[in-house]
């Protein structure tokens, strides 16, 4: 679904990426792994149209868009969750999901006063999809609450509700255990685990945990100071010396220690 070749992406003197070339399969749920400064999130936003690439190319089902801005790559299915949730506080959950669709006749003047019966036909159709997101995820308790009020992991479930309000083909989720507690992370990886399964979304995933990243994540991609390190299941990553180098040093390396613990750095 999408290939990456040869991504650049320079700040500066700095190459944050440095000639990346990966792919993502479709259907697949693929792990972004690596020490802190690995250029995991830059990538991210060279894909998701953040930045764009100072050289290279990525492709969506085979059509270029390299450097096409967020919104295009949106409506082309595209979407994005960051490490810090950006929602709308003064909102409420649900209203927050009836917020993601675009082209919602209400967003005219023109139809509010004209067609209001259109309005309000598109606004039922709108808030019963975000029922069924709310129902999905779990969120019936907090439906009403404003979304400034959440804890740091319900926040993270309805970033990631609110991929499910459109039809989206891949969503990149940028560490979307962070500051999440146990519980509430279980919960957000069955809801990953059923989106792909069960209504086949491609996931792509930044995450520190490794317990968390070998639940749901094959292939697991490593990158280290800007380049790709490593492709492999998670046991190979596990095993690989160049992981154990980039995540635990030399020396540790030499006493056949590895990265396999739960929230070791990624």
């Amino acid at each position: 679904m999408i290939r990456v070749e040869d991504l650049h992406l320079h700040f500066g003197g700095i190459k944050a990426v440095d000639g990346v070339s990966i792919e993502i399969a479709r259907g697949s749920i693929t792990g972004l792994i690596g020490p802190n400064g690995a250029g995991k999130t830059t990538l991210f936003n060279a894909i998701a149209g953040h930045y764009r690439p100072s050289s290279g190319k990525v492709w969506l089902d085979g059509e270029d868009i390299t450097g096409l801005p967020p919104h295009k790559l949106f409506a082309k299915g595209l979407l994005r969750t960051f490490q810090i949730a950006h929602e709308f506080s003064t909102l409420t959950v649900r209203e927050n999901l009836m917020m993601v669709p675009g082209g919602q006749p209400g967003e005219s003047l023109v139809d509010v006063w004209i067609r209001p019966s259109l309005v309000a036909s598109r606004e039922t159709e709108v808030g019963r999809r975000a029922d069924e997101v709310i129902d999905f995820l779990q969120l019936d308790h907090v439906a009403g609450e404003l979304a400034g009020n959440l804890s740091g992991g319900q926040k993270k479930l309805l970033e990631l509700g609110r991929t499910m309000m459109v039809d989206a083909k891949i969503v990149f989720l940028d560490e979307v255990g962070a500051g999440v507690n146990r519980t509430l992370l279980k919960t957000i990886g069955e809801a990953i685990l059923r989106l792909n399964r069960e209504r086949g979304y491609t996931f792509c995933v930044i995450e520190h945990d490794m317990d968390f990243i070998a639940s749901l994540c094959d292939p697991v991609i490593v990158m280290a100071e800007g380049k790709l390190l490593f492709q492999g299941t998670t046991d190979e990553v596990k095993q690989n010396e160049q992981v154990i180098e980039a995540y635990l040093g030399r020396g540790l390396k030499q006493r056949g220690q590895a990265p396999a613990a739960a929230g070791a750095p990624a």
